[in-house]
Order: C-alpha cells, then structure tokens, then sequence
C-alpha cells in the first residue's frame, strides 16, 4: 500500500511536481508536463508501477524531514544505529531539460544505504529498455521518452529495477541526478548537483521575499504562496488545481478525480492569493495564459483547461492501476470540462477587477473579453448548470452559481466605475438587479430561514457561505445569519464542514467523502464578517494544525479517522488558508503593488 497521503512532500520545477514519501519513495512523478502521463505512478498501484525509493539499509531509529527555509528543498533527516544522514531531494526550475535531484549527506557515522529505481513510463505499464553506456550512467527508453540516470554510486540491474548499495561517511555527498528528454535527441547533457541547489534556493528565497505579509500564521501562509507558485506552470502561466490524479475522497470509492487541469475558479482565486501577498507579474502571466485559453466564440468558453490552453481532457479509466489504498475506479482527463458551470464568469471578471485594483494594465484585448464574456452571461445565467462542485447528476439553479453571475456583473460594473470599462453599463446594472431579486426570490426558504444549495431544495450548502464573502449580501443580514447557523447545524461538526450532504444531493456518484478544507475556511472568513474574530482565529488555528510536517495540505480531510483525502497538495486548500490569514490580519483587499523585478529561471 502507498503511503498516507499526508506523508508526501511536494517537489517541482514549475512544469511538473514529484511526491516523496517520508519512507524515501518518489511515488508519483508525471514527465515532462504536470498532466503528463507518470513515470512513477506506484501511489495509484504498486511499487511495480514505478517508483525511485533512496533510504538506509538497516533499520531506521528516527526521520525528520522539513523544507530549507522558504524553498522548495526538501530534507529528509535519518537516524539510524550507524550514524545519520541527510537526503536532500529538489528538481531546479528547468532550463532546457526537467532534472530531479537527490543528494545523500552524511552527518555522522558511516550510513549504508540502498537505491532502488522503477521506471514505469505512460501510468506504470510500460516497462523502458534499459542500458548502461559506461559506469556512472544509465539510460531507460521507452518509444518517445527517456530518463536518464548519473551517479558515482554503483549500479546493479535485476527483476527489471535498478539498485544500488552504498555507504555515506561524514562529511560526503552522494549525488543521483535523473533527467529527464525525449529520445530521439540523444543523451541530456550532465548537471552540476551542486550549483543547481545552490540557484534553486535562491529562485525561491528571491521570489518568496517579494511576500507582504507579517501577520499570524506567517509560516503557513508562506508555504502556501510556494505551493501555489509551485503548482504553476512556468511556460505559460497557467494555474493548476493539484499536482495528482485519482487520489480519493473516500478511501475505497469512486471519487477519484483528476485534477492536473487549471480551472478558471482555482486558477482566479490562486491569483487573489498571490496579489494580495504582494505579488504582481502573476496577474499579468494568467491574464495572457486566460487570453489564449479563452479565445473563440464565448459560447465555447469551458470551465477548465490544460496548462497550455488544451479544451480536449477526455475522462479515461486506467484500469491497470488498482488505485490509492484500492480506490477504483482510477480516472485521468475529466470530464467535468464539458460541464456548464455559470460561477466561473464571476471569479473571472473579479480576478480580473482585482488585478487591475493591484495595478495592472488593462489591454484592449482584455476589455473585449470581459465585453464579450458578459453578453454570453446574460443569454445564460437563467439556465440550470452544474454548479461548483461538478455534480454529475441532473443540472440544478443552484444558488451559488445565481450569486457568482451577480458578481461578474457587479466586478464589471465596479471596474467601469473606477477604470472606465467601456460597455453597455446601464444595462448590466438591470441585469445585476434581475440577478439579485431572482436569488432572493428562488434561493432562499423563508421556513427555513436560510439560502438552500438549489431553487426548491430544502438542503443547504457549504457555496452559500461566498454570499457575503464576495459582496451579494452583508454579514448582518439576518438571511446570511440563518444561512451560516443552518451550514453550523447541518454540514459541520467541530468546525469541519462538508461541502453537501452526499446521501441527499442526487449528484449520480454513491455517497460519502471527507469535510473540505476550503469550506471549513469559508466558515472562519463568515465568522470575521461577521464581528466574531476570536472564534474566526480559533477555527484558523485548528485548521492550520492539519498541515503535514512539511506544511502542506490535501483537499479534504477526515476528522474520524484524522486522514487527509482528495488530491495533494490542493490549491483550493492553500488558497483558502492564505485569504483566512489575511482577513484576520486585516491586510488591505485591493493592495497597490509597484511591478517587482522576477527572478529568472
């Protein structure tokens, strides 16, 4: 079985991520792209599905491990009877090729160690023809891609794996350096492990300096910009949900999704996060990355996209696998991309208002989108959708989706007001009301003094707690006050909220899944509105106690069995932690930012 999910730590170089488990397993690693298909995929199966594991030989008497402040290095402390040593794993943002870097450093004793590589290309099934020019290099070929490995420690082939037995002495350094290229153009050149950590850790100390915030809960939130950061595609400024595929929302169900894609929702509240931390180039960087994607006839807008802009994310099972602790079925591409999901248009028109507050140029490109965008939203937003959570049963008037096309109205109102949008003003001012008297109308059970997830439902859910984060309605108003006291009583326990209720949702999968992080977060940012700041910091705390060792959060997590689920490390998760953060320290929402110098690759 994998590890725990909450036994990972994230690695990347901004155009892929690997996952290392506390054990010293590289378990997941998808080349050359985030949505690539893995080369290491023994987290959805087994160990035969292809894994990198580095650790000691003989028993292990203690493991410590812990980022190098404000990076992206991960180091992995080991005690063992013999001595102890640290392993040292990171991939430097890329140049030319993608390189995953381990390096074995003794501390104390003399350490032995072993290595065992499993190259497993296209989601563990394909088994690459493996050679070994001279000593120190091994190449793996299968069809297209290639991996190659240089080391000085000895290599042995066996059962179609690659070992190595070795032994660390204080003060040395073993290094293993695997690159990554596409066959046919030959051998990468070699890397300097010891230079390229050494400009690692300065891309990311230059870039998390240009961080604003000095408030509580400064560590997490920090680690958080670097997850975020991390989970952006380098090439094109693209904003992934999470780095995995398939990981589960119950241990041993079927909501198992993939989440390599970027979302317009994840992607636009990732880019709040990131200015309102002091962070500018960003919103220029998707901005472009929203232009391409987006181009064509707005009716064809979708909903998510991959980290280049691609629309085709066929929904495929990869029936090899047996999935995360035996979570079938296994799922790559999502279908959720065809879906009809009305609350992007409001995150993007306020992502976009946003950055203009924060100081960004609008171009005429960009005027013509939200234009253009806002006239499809209003043949549209009567329409039944799918709504935030993507549910794959019958299309609803869920009411979340009502008040997020209220916001793009109101964003672009708001932006034509104070930045001289150019457009029929007027009337998207009729439409914003027409919005607004609808949900008041449908969404809201007088009975049962509260918004419910959909028109005619008697439910309520955890996306009613946006309607007075974003403006539609004020915290005071007796209708949000029911709202939050009904999500209290009926979808959290502790402070852990789910999403909906899964046995009453008709949302055509079996019931069942964990509390999600970003709704628990919502409920601290309701109680700020709301005047009750000390149970707001109370609930933060809680919640930022759940983070791993090395600070990182998953997407869901289950208070019973104190599990995280779902995919890992999760924007959303981190997103949301960074806003709680904020709204409690008071940080200015529209922050004036002057253009920061980015660093270089």
């Amino acid at each position: 079985m994998s590890s725990r999910i909450e036994d990972y730590a994230l690695i990347g170089d901004l155009e892929t991520a690997a996952l290392v488990a506390k054990d010293g397993s590289i378990d997941w690693l998808c080349w050359p792209r985030f949505d690539s298909a893995a080369c290491f995929a023994a987290m959805l199966g087994s160990p035969e599905n292809g894994r990198w594991q580095l650790c000691p030989a003989g028993p292990i008497r203690s493991t410590r491990r812990h980022y190098r402040d404000d990076t992206l290095i991960l180091e992995t402390e080991v005690e063992t009877s013999d001595g102890a040593v640290t392993i040292i794993d990171f991939m430097p943002p890329r140049e030319e090729h993608s390189d995953l870097v381990r390096l074995v450093r003794g501390r104390r004793g003399q350490v032995p160690m072993k290595m065992e590589l499993s190259l497993r290309f296209a989601y563990g099934k394909y088994v690459p023809w493996v050679t070994q020019p001279h000593r120190g290099l091994l190449r793996a070929v299968a069809g297209p891609q290639m991996a190659v490995l240089r080391t000085e420690a000895p290599l042995q082939g066996e059962d179609l794996k690659t070992f190595s037995e070795f032994t660390v002495r204080a003060g040395e350094t073993v290094p293993f350096v695997l690159t990554y290229q596409e066959s046919h153009l030959g051998t990468p050149r070699a890397l300097d492990p010891g230079l390229a950590l050494r400009q690692t850790e300065t891309f990311w100390r230059q870039w998390i300096r240009q961080c604003c915030y000095r408030g509580s809960g400064r560590a997490a939130v920090r680690r958080s910009l670097i997850t975020l950061k991390a989970l952006t595609y380098w090439p094109t400024g693209g904003i992934l949900a999470a780095p995995t595929a398939s990981l589960p929302e119950k241990l041993g169900g079927t909501r198992n999704w993939d989440y390599r894609f970027c979302w317009l929702r994840d992607a636009s509240y990732t880019l709040l996060a990131l200015i309102r931390a002091g962070y500018h180039s960003e919103a220029g960087e998707w901005l472009a990355w929203l232009l391409r994607a987006v181009a064509g006839s707005p009716d064809q807008v979708q909903i998510m996209y991959g980290v280049g802009g691609e629309r085709e994310l066929y929904e495929r099972e990869v029936k090899w696998l047996d999935g995360y602790d035996h979570s079938r079925p296994v799922r790559v591409g999502n279908a959720a991309s065809e879906q009809l999901q009305l609350d992007i248009y409001g995150e993007v028109m306020s992502a976009m208002h946003y950055a203009h507050h924060a100081g960004h140029q609008e171009t005429k490109a960009e005027r013509g989108l939200q234009v253009a965008l806002l006239k499809h939203l209003e043949k549209v937003w009567r329409k039944p959708d799918n709504g935030i959570w993507e549910m794959r049963g019958p299309r609803r008037h869920f009411t979340h989706s009502k008040v997020m096309a209220w916001l793009a109205f109101d964003r672009a109102i708001k932006s034509a007001e104070q930045f001289g949008l150019r457009g029929p003003v007027d009337r998207w001012r009729a439409v914003r009301e027409e919005i607004h008297q609808d949900v008041c109308r449908n969404g809201y059970d007088a009975k049962l003094g509260s918004f419910v997830q959909f028109y005619g439902s008697k439910h309520v859910d955890a996306s009613l707690l946006q309607i007075a984060k974003v403006g539609f309605l004020p915290a005071t108003d007796p209708r949000v006050k029911g709202t939050v006291r009904a999500i209290e009583r009926e979808l959290a326990h502790d402070g852990f909220v789910l999403r909906y209720k899964t046995d009453q949702a008709q949302d055509g999968l079996p019931a069942g899944e964990g509390t999600f992080l970003i709704c628990s977060f919502w409920l601290a940012d309701n109680y700020v509105l709301m005047g009750q700041r000390a149970k707001a910091s109370r609930l933060f705390k809680k919640l930022v106690e759940l983070c791993n060792d090395v600070g990182l959060l998953a997407e869901e997590y289950d208070p019973k069995d104190k599990r995280m689920l779902g995919n890992f490390p999760q924007a959303y998760s981190h997103i949301a932690l960074a806003h709680t953060a904020f709204e409690l320290a008071g940080l200015p929402e529209y922050p004036k930012l002057k253009p920061p110098r980015r660093p270089a690759p």
